[in-house]
């Protein structure tokens, strides 16, 4: 009896001191006999008491941003069976009896095993940056790419604008690849996708 009136006497305590020490308009008064304004303690514990902290953060619209798969009249590479990059070490038209929908594009396939494997695991697959081109994404925007420009480096696709563009971005891939790097994904709020306009 004597414990459970100690600890109810304790509860109480406790509620008392953080109601006052809480209490925005808190009132101590000194040995003096002044009364001082006590600073509240409670206000630096809430982050938003004072200012919002997310004044100034910049949120995206997701409707102002890029698809995250390059696509010309909805097909990804151009309609090129990424596989065959890798089986075939060439860019390979892919036909529409093996179609499969991906990230927001539609990925052709020269053959029902090409798709099998892509389906399996696309991300071994598919080209970096979404397939936009690489050269473009290193230098911070987003542009169209020729299927015929391509090189895999380390187990990984890319593609360019066109032959051209590829042979710039050859004169320093490593370079090239760090910097795209850096710039993915966020260069996909970028206004503007460079488009060639080319079919394939």
């Amino acid at each position: 009896m004597k414990i459970q009136f100690l600890g109810a006497v304790a509860i109480a305590s406790l509620l008392t001191l953080s109601a006052i020490a809480c209490s925005p308009s808190t009132t101590v008064n000194s040995d003096a006999g002044d009364s001082l304004e006590a600073v509240d303690p409670c206000a630096a514990a809430d982050p938003c008491a004072t200012a919002d902290p997310c004044a100034g953060a910049k949120v995206e619209d997701a409707t102002n941003q890029q698809p995250h798969v390059y696509s010309f009249d909805g097909l990804a590479i151009r309609g090129a069976d990424p596989v065959a990059y890798f089986t075939e070490g060439a860019a390979v038209k892919g036909v529409a009896d093996y179609e499969y929908q991906w990230n927001g594009a539609t990925w052709r396939f020269s053959s029902a095993e090409n798709l099998a494997q892509f389906t399996a695991n696309p991300e071994a697959y598919a080209p970096q940056y979404g397939g936009y081109c690489a050269k473009a994404v290193a230098e911070g925007y987003l542009a169209s790419i020729d299927p015929d420009a391509w090189r895999i480096v380390d187990g990984k696709l890319y593609l360019n604008y066109s032959p051209g563009v590829q042979r710039q971005w050859q004169s320093d891939i490593p370079g090239h690849i760090a910097s795209g790097d850096q710039h993915w994904p966020a260069v996909l709020t970028v206004d503007v996708v460079h488009e060639s306009g080319d079919s394939w």
